[in-house]
């Protein structure tokens, strides 16, 4: 396992480091992190684990690699991520998980705007957003696929901002309260959670609980609302064929 201290590192001497160790090891901690941009970027096959709070663009174009952050992070994690694993056990700021195309965000703590905007899928590719806490205005701000999932927990903000779903026209978000928010735009649809909708969240979440050492049952029990686009969505015809 390699070791690398980030104590006043530029981030660009950091990123070198990092790509260097990840060619002959599996397994690379950064200790001292402090606001360092676009650590990990299209990295895969390693794991990094990050002490402290990682600049803009972590894990942008991620390939495979797993990132675990003790502490919080800036905006545009997994920016057009593909494939791979983010956990944020702190919270992270605007734009999480812009334009990503593959792999799981799991932040136990709250997100800032625009979480998941431009989010999509192709086949088996669908992507998976899991904030424990809130979520800003904007949330799957033209959201074409994928997943999210917004908990609540630990928060005395409402469970988002305003605005959800905005231009949505694929995709599915979760929201786990017994109050939908205001403002949601014409093309979104709203349902309480159904059986084959948790059943399908049950995986997501086993892992995420797991993860953060939460109680499933708990989580799984409250309410939930489920956001698709609506099935006359004019949005839809703008991006899809026919």
């Amino acid at each position: 396992m390699k070791t690398i201290n980030a104590d006043r590192m530029h981030f660009k001497t950091l990123n070198d480091t990092v790509r260097e160790a990840a060619a002959s090891e599996k397994n690379i901690t950064i200790d001292n992190c402090m606001g360092q941009r676009y650590i990990a970027a299209g990295l895969s096959n390693t794991t990094i684990k990050i002490n402290g709070t990682p600049g803009n663009a972590l894990g942008a174009y991620l390939n495979g690699a797993g990132i675990e952050v003790y502490g919080n992070v800036q905006d545009a994690v997994g920016d057009t991520m593909n494939d791979g694993r983010i956990t944020v056990f702190g919270s992270a700021g605007d734009a999480l998980g812009y334009a990503m195309r593959g792999g799981r965000i799991y932040v136990k703590g709250n997100a800032g705007y625009r979480t998941g905007i431009h989010m999509k899928e192709y086949r088996d590719k669908v992507p998976v957003i899991v904030l424990g806490g809130s979520a800003g205005s904007f949330l799957g701000e033209y959201m074409a696929g994928g997943v999210i999932i917004v908990l609540g927990l630990d928060t005395n903000v409402p469970i988002v901002g305003n605005f959800t779903g905005t231009g949505m026209h694929g995709g599915k978000i979760f929201l786990r309260t017994d109050t939908l928010p205001k403002n949601l735009p014409e093309q979104v649809s709203a349902h309480d959670a159904e059986k084959e909708d948790m059943d399908e969240a049950y995986e997501i979440l086993k892992e995420y609980t797991e993860i953060f050492s939460m109680d499933l049952k708990a989580v799984m029990s409250a309410h939930y609302y489920v956001l698709k686009p609506n099935a006359k969505n004019p949005y839809k015809r703008m991006y899809t064929p026919n």
